[in-house]
């Protein structure tokens, strides 16, 4: 059945004759095939023809009492077997899922793992009937045409589109282990930080509207233009630079909002806590048109968002 390029079909293949010839492939048996498809054996058979006269070679060698497949067949099988597996997983979680109340919220890795998912559990606690997603990304949704209920997001007032919620405002502020602070020299002045590795983020320097995230800007602007810590350490991510001071590693310049627990638990420790930087950035959030009718998450990260501003003293 083999057919010149020029009258290959180009159009899509209909779903049915895949899973015909998946199943035909699988048991490499016809009437076996059409046993688990609840279809007559010479309809199993003619749809395998149409798709070979759709793609136009023959996935199958037909002998007497069996089948094999060709090479074309066994190519076709390797790409449809895995994706025909994915849909079925995908209409068995519609199906679970159909009639439940849900939530999808978007927001970015650091502050998911380091401020929301930390808070879900007193929610789910409360409304156990309520699915929710965590979509950690850094790229903004469209909450108009996607799925998405909210968006928790980081940025300058400016740049939020109107109706947006600010929760809270940041600081940034040194923070260190307890048992860094006493395994060395003493930190209790600014000039001592030449003494210790010091914590910040990597792309913090290359983007414009983020370089009062850096130690620099904390130390100019506090009169230390010309100290040079013990060394430097880099990180892509905020939670990533709270985990290197919560291990010792150094001294970390971190957004209040995000390290209030780690604070409020005595496994960060403030070390200069007259000496905070505010910082122009705030965090927002943005409901989705479909998220009116399901308020309790919103009430939920706005009574948060209060405890928050308490923690780290901020007034509004």
């Amino acid at each position: 059945m083999q057919h010149s390029e020029n009258h290959l079909r180009t159009r899509p293949i209909a779903v049915g004759h895949l899973r015909a010839f998946e199943a035909v492939a699988r048991h490499l048996n016809f009437r076996a095939a059409s046993e688990e498809l609840s279809l007559t054996q010479s309809a199993v058979s003619r749809q395998i023809q149409a798709l070979e006269q759709e793609i136009g070679v023959s996935l199958f060698l037909r002998h007497t009492r069996a089948v094999e497949l060709t090479g074309a067949g066994a190519q076709l099988l390797r790409t449809v077997l895995p994706s025909l597996e994915r849909m079925d997983a995908a209409v068995r979680l519609i199906r679970r899922s159909a009639g439940r109340r849900s939530v999808a919220i978007s927001t970015w890795a650091s502050f998911a793992s380091m401020w929301l998912i930390p808070r879900l559990e007193a929610f789910q606690s409360a409304h156990p009937d309520i699915d929710i997603r965590i979509d950690a990304t850094d790229v903004p949704v469209d909450l108009d045409t996607t799925d998405i209920d909210l968006a928790l997001r980081y940025t300058r007032p400016g740049n939020v589109p109107a109706g947006a919620l600010r929760l809270f405002g940041e600081q940034l502020t040194p923070v260190a282990s307890p048992w860094l602070l006493k395994s060395g020299h003493a930190l209790t002045r600014g000039e001592d930080l030449a003494h210790f590795a010091l914590i910040e983020a990597s792309d913090a320097h290359r983007t414009h509207n983020l370089q009062w995230l850096t130690w620099r800007r904390w130390l100019d602007h506090h009169g230390f233009k010309t100290l040079e810590p013990k060394r430097w350490l880099y990180f892509n991510y905020a939670h990533q630079i709270a985990q290197a001071a919560l291990t010792g590693q150094g001294v970390a310049l971190t957004r209040m909002p995000l390290v209030a627990d780690s604070l409020a638990s005595g496994d960060l420790v403030e070390i200069l806590p007259s000496m905070r930087l505010d910082s122009p950035m705030a965090y927002w959030l943005i409901v989705g048109p479909r998220s009116a009718a399901r308020p309790e998450i919103r009430a939920f990260l706005v009574a948060q968002a209060a405890l928050t501003r308490q923690a780290t003293g901020e007034s509004a």
